[in-house]
C-alpha cells in the first residue's frame, strides 16, 4: 500500500470498534503468554529485536520497559515498530501467528503514568509508550491453504489464501474473525 496507509492509525478501541471479532482474537493470543517480540529501529536503520510484555486496557494496547533501554531509545528516535504475538510453547502453531505493527507514542503525563501504574504494577521505574495501530496481521494454516488476514484502519479485513499448488493465490474481501 502507499503512503496514506502508513499515515492511517488507530488505537486498540479504533481496532475493536471496526473489527471486534478479529480484535479479540488477536488480544487472546497476546494475552495467552507473557513475552512477545518486539522489533524497532536502530539508529542505523538496521531492525532490533527484543522481548517485550504488552497490556490492554483502557482501550489502548501498551508496550511498557525499562526507562532508557535500547528498544525505548530507538521508539524515542523512530515510532515505528511491529510485535508479534508469542507463537506457543511448541511448533505447532494452531492458532497461526499475530503481529501487530504501528507507531509508539511516548506517555509522559503524569495522571496516565498513575492510572497505568495503579492498574498494572509494573516494576518501577518504567517507560510507557501507547501503540497507534497501523495493521494487524494473522497468518494460519488451514487445510493445505495459508491464509493471511490482514486489516488496516477504514478498511475491511482482507484475506488472502495460499494453496500448495502453482495456482494464484485468492483474495478475499472482508471477513469476520469470532
Amino acid at each position: 500500500m502507499g503512503a496514506m496507509s502508513m499515515s492511517t492509525t488507530t488505537s486498540w478501541a479504533g481496532f475493536q470498534a471496526a473489527e471486534p471479532g478479529f480484535a479479540a482474537f488477536a488480544q487472546g493470543r497476546f494475552q495467552g503468554y507473557r513475552h512477545h517480540v518486539l522489533a524497532t529501529l536502530r539508529q542505523d536503520g538496521s531492525p532490533r529485536v527484543t522481548p517485550l510484555e504488552v497490556d490492554f486496557r483502557f482501550g489502548e494496547l501498551w508496550l511498557g520497559m525499562m526507562p532508557d533501554s535500547r528498544k525505548a531509545l530507538d521508539l524515542r528516535r523512530d515510532s515505528r515498530f511491529s510485535i508479534q504475538a508469542n507463537p506457543g510453547p511448541d511448533a505447532g502453531m494452531a492458532e497461526g501467528d499475530v503481529r501487530v505493527s504501528g507507531r509508539a507514542v511516548e506517555v509522559t503525563d503524569p495522571e496516565s503514568l498513575t492510572r497505568f501504574a495503579e492498574a498494572v504494577r509494573p516494576p518501577e521505574p518504567f517507560q510507557l509508550f501507547r501503540a497507534e495501530v497501523t495493521e494487524v496481521v494473522h497468518t494460519a494454516v488451514e487445510g493445505q491453504d495459508l491464509v493471511l488476514r490482514t486489516w488496516r484502519p477504514g478498511g475491511p479485513v482482507r484475506v488472502v489464501r495460499r494453496g500448495s499448488d502453482d495456482s494464484p493465490p485468492r483474495v478475499e474481501g472482508s471477513e469476520q474473525r469470532g
